[in-house]
């Protein structure tokens, strides 16, 4: 199949697709009353919708383009960095129920939020900042996934992959910034079904059926593919992917909008469970595309990030290719409109609100709304710089999974965490994690893993030698308050 064969049928379903997530983000507009509604949704979302949502936000244009391109060039390093996140986001949903809980009786809707409760102002501006620098990067992770996708849709009628991602944030915007985590859960619910449909069980039936069924696949499978084998690198990206479910900001914010703790758990952990499965159908694709696209994707497409998209393009007849290229779009789209909602949330509510404590909710509003645009246009400048999901997810998280992980679960958690070891263990973290890039990652050893050491060190070390003199306020949920 060429190019060409794409241009009719495939791309006005790709176009009717974009045109419902914007129709989506405008029906759901009705249901926002105020700045609270934006970020959390009335904390009404009961564990089907979670769980859907979860699933859709975890298998992002990185999680599914990005990992399929390190299967496709590095094998079973796919797999390796895969399981400890699926492990995190399991610990995650056996946590989420105290989140829940926490968010409804002490009414807070953020991880600065928690942190402001039990460490003070600076600790919350702290944590809020490398917050929102985290989100942005996540968000340009699938700027790029879905720029890629779009040049090579478009390409032979002139859409270039900036044009690609200028188109990515303008759809991501739209529906974002005019109705807030209403707009996002909804439109995550049909990308959810749509991701399953029409990637996750079209494209690799389709694909061994190409690669002549299982025993073709087998006879013709690279075994260095599938050899299992651990790095530095890879180390680093586990500890990473570890580390950073502790403090995802975007998996909180879901928790938060439960509308109990039992909706909160049940749906993490559906939502984790599905993903484990997906986890493996990712891997086949990366490395059956060697079997039927051949070597030379990084060579014909600029980046192994469009692995799935060709692989889309070569297995299946017009229409369905449309219909799987509108799926592989919605999960770009459902990982890129949550991590921009915690951005614009971060932004406006935790560090603007905190800094001009006069802020009405009318203002807050705007200011979400305008955040909601100026927010994808920084993305789009680092996905222009850095054209490779994968590579923009791990530098992002991988800040954050030193200086936020065990923070963020000690504000949840130990009651001898002290403001001055929170604030110690954040700027150790992200001090030696930036150093440890700095000087080219000796060893061959991941920047996070040092970091998330020295956080370590510092958050007890400093808190075991303060909290008699400066005890901070822990949160204990209890079961009237968590009721209410």
């Amino acid at each position: 199949m060429n190019h060409a064969e794409l241009h009719a049928l495939d791309l006005i379903i790709i176009g009717l697709y974009l045109v419902a997530m914007v129709v989506i983000g405008v029906i759901a507009v009705r249901r926002i009353k105020n700045s609270k509604d934006f970020y959390d949704g009335g904390r009404s979302f009961g564990p089907i919708v979670l769980m859907a949502t979860v699933c859709a936000t975890i298998i992002g244009g990185s999680g599914l383009m990005g990992r399929a391109g390190v299967a496709y060039s590095s094998g079973f390093k796919a797999i390796m960095t895969a399981l400890p996140y699926l492990l995190g986001m399991f610990i995650f949903s056996g946590i989420s129920g105290r989140i829940s809980d926490i968010g409804v009786q002490y009414n807070i809707g953020s991880i600065p939020s928690l942190f402001e409760r039990r460490f003070g102002r600076e600790a919350k501006l702290l944590i809020a900042a490398l917050i929102a620098f985290t989100m942005m990067g996540t968000v340009a992770s699938q700027v790029t996934a879905a720029a890629t996708i779009i040049n090579m849709l478009g390409g032979d009628i002139g859409i270039s992959y900036e044009a690609g991602a200028l188109i990515a944030c303008l759809v991501f915007m739209a529906y974002t910034a005019t109705s807030g985590l209403f707009g996002v859960i909804y439109t995550d619910v049909m990308q959810f079904y749509m991701l399953l449909l029409f990637v996750y069980i079209l494209i690799p039936i389709a694909s061994l059926r190409s690669a002549g069924g299982f025993s073709g696949f087998a006879a013709n499978l690279d075994p260095s593919l599938v050899k299992p084998y651990v790095n530095g690198s890879i180390l680093g990206d586990i500890v990473t992917y570890l580390v950073f479910t502790m403090a995802g900001a975007e998996m909180w914010q879901r928790a938060f909008a439960a509308r109990d703790r039992r909706a909160a758990k049940r749906g993490m952990f559906l939502g984790t469970a599905v993903y484990g499965v997906t986890i493996f159908l990712v891997f086949f694709m990366g490395i059956v595309a060697h079997q039927i696209i051949g070597d030379d994707v990084l060579a014909v497409y600029g980046t192994t990030d469009a692995v799935v998209p060709a692989l889309a393009i070569r297995v299946l007849p017009i229409g369905l290719t449309g219909l799987a290229m509108a799926g592989i779009l919605s999960v770009i789209m459902s990982t890129a409109d949550s991590y921009l909602l915690v951005s614009v949330q971060t932004c406006v509510n935790d560090i603007g609100a905190t800094l001009c404590q006069e802020m009405s909710d009318r203002t807050q509003m705007r200011l979400n709304r305008l955040f909601s645009i100026l927010l994808p246009l920084g993305a789009l400048v680092i996905a222009l710089y850095i054209k490779n999901a994968y590579n923009i997810l791990m530098f992002a998280w991988s800040f954050y999974a030193a200086a936020a992980g065990l923070p963020a679960f000690a504000a949840l958690y130990w009651k001898k965490a002290t403001k001055q070891g929170i604030i110690a263990g954040i700027l150790s973290g992200f001090a030696v994690c930036v150093g440890w890039k700095l000087i080219g990652e000796p060893f061959g050893l991941g920047s996070t893993v040092p970091g998330t050491i020295a956080c370590a060190v510092a958050l007890v070390g400093v808190s075991l030698a303060t909290y008699k003199r400066s005890p901070s306020v822990f949160l204990e949920p209890t079961a009237a308050g968590a009721a209410k």
